[in-house]
């Protein structure tokens, strides 16, 4: 049916839930729509508009994670779905420094990378099979956990949103 990105009083997006969780937020009067797609819900006594964005009348203080976690999609959402190394179509993760040299399974280590760069770059360092790096790697913002989830944004979500360059 569709889905709803919800708000935080202060405008900050908590998450993304279902058209039908969202409206069900509204009529409890605990959330109001903040953009519409134009259609509507009808009932026999009612009728609601289908939100898009929806905020919380009240601040909810949600814990928050310091880092957003490291999966593959996250990782190639943060490069653009690009080759870290030659800029074309990326296909897998590669480590900065090889984990057989001691390197680690984090933000700051794992970039995306075509088949050919990884299969030439293998256990080495970059610089070793004359290789460079486009960008040095970092944490994403702390929100990119929720585009990962949601895999396609809506256009209505963007201005709620951190940007999200080619390269975070």
């Amino acid at each position: 049916m569709g889905r709803a990105l919800l708000l935080n009083a202060s405008f900050e997006p908590l998450c993304v839930v279902p058209v039908r969780r969202a409206v069900v937020l509204v009529l409890k009067e605990k959330a109001e729509v903040v953009t519409r797609n134009g259609a509507w819900i009808r009932s026999e006594r009612r009728a609601v508009p289908v939100p898009t964005v929806i905020r919380l009348r009240s601040y909810v203080r949600v814990p928050r994670r310091n880092r957003v976690p490291l999966s593959r999609r996250a990782v190639f959402l943060r490069d653009g779905h690009r080759c870290q190394y030659c800029d074309r179509p990326a296909e897998n993760l590669d480590h900065v420094i090889p984990r057989s040299r001691g390197g680690t399974h984090t933000w700051e280590n794992v970039v995306a990378s075509c088949r050919s760069c990884n299969a030439r770059k293998e256990n080495h360092l970059a610089h070793e099979v004359g290789l460079r790096l486009r960008g040095v790697p970092r944490a994403p913002h702390a929100t990119l956990w929720i585009v990962a989830a949601a895999g396609r944004i809506e256009p209505d979500w963007e201005p709620y949103l951190p940007a999200l360059p080619a390269r975070v």
